[in-house]
């Protein structure tokens, strides 16, 4: 469970009907001009100590790593989730920043902006999401490819599994891949390979510094299509 800087609300998955998995083609950013966006975690148990260096700090050396290996022609950005601490609820399942808009060349951007961040807040995966979709991506032609960094599940009133199930309904051109980064609750990592899964992004696990590096690395080469999984929406 993580720690947070005031309560948090809880949320019930109640099933209601199965949403079969959507597989687009391969991304493959090294080679195509099309669109990527990170959305990182700078929640408060981003600041953890992982093998005696926080989990953030890890990122941030990973992101400097993998950006010059991403091609110039990609239209990359990054927004961010959990970097403000607010004592009401609703402002903190608000807590979300697009940082850099999606253009080319935009590696220092990028390095700059998370650069400057530190954990602190929530985890309002869910809402980020929504963001990244409506605003960031909107009227982006080609692909767009989400990429969600995390340490933790949801812990707004919202689930990011049913989000990409309604998102496929009427999308087709969004996947979601996502990183779970040291994530311990079965539950909460259930609903990331749900969010990834749904929207014929790629799901992995990374529980050191080594496997981040090896994750992202992954992620940003073709790969094989996801096994079909069948999932449930809530109301």
């Amino acid at each position: 469970m993580k720690k947070f800087c005031f309560f948090i609300l809880v949320f019930v998955i109640i099933p209601v009907f199965a949403y079969e998995v959507y597989a687009p083609d391969n991304y493959n950013c090294k080679t195509n001009g099309d669109k990527l966006l990170f959305v990182i975690d700078f929640s408060n148990s981003m600041g953890e100590y992982l093998q005696h260096e926080t989990k953030v700090n890890q990122v941030k050396d990973m992101m400097e790593w993998i950006l010059p290996q991403i091609s110039p022609s990609t239209k990359m950005g990054v927004r961010v989730y959990g970097h403000t601490c607010n004592i009401f609820a609703y402002n903190a399942c608000r807590s979300s920043e697009l940082l850099v808009p999606l253009e080319m060349n935009n590696s220092p951007r990028v390095l700059s902006a998370i650069s400057k961040l530190r954990p602190r807040g929530m985890t309002p995966i869910t809402y980020s999401l929504k963001q990244a979709v409506k605003k960031d991506l909107e009227g982006k032609e080609g692909i767009k490819h989400i990429v969600l960094l995390t340490d933790g599940g949801e812990n707004c009133d919202e689930s990011p599994c049913d989000y990409s199930i309604e998102l496929v309904k009427t999308r087709k051109d969004i996947k979601i891949d996502v990183i779970a980064f040291n994530v311990q609750d079965s539950d909460d990592l259930a609903q990331l390979q749900c969010t990834a899964d749904v929207t014929g992004g790629h799901f992995t696990e990374a529980a050191t510094k080594a496997q981040l590096f090896k994750s992202m690395e992954e992620l940003i080469l073709p790969h094989k299509d996801v096994e079909a999984r069948i999932y449930e929406v809530s109301d």
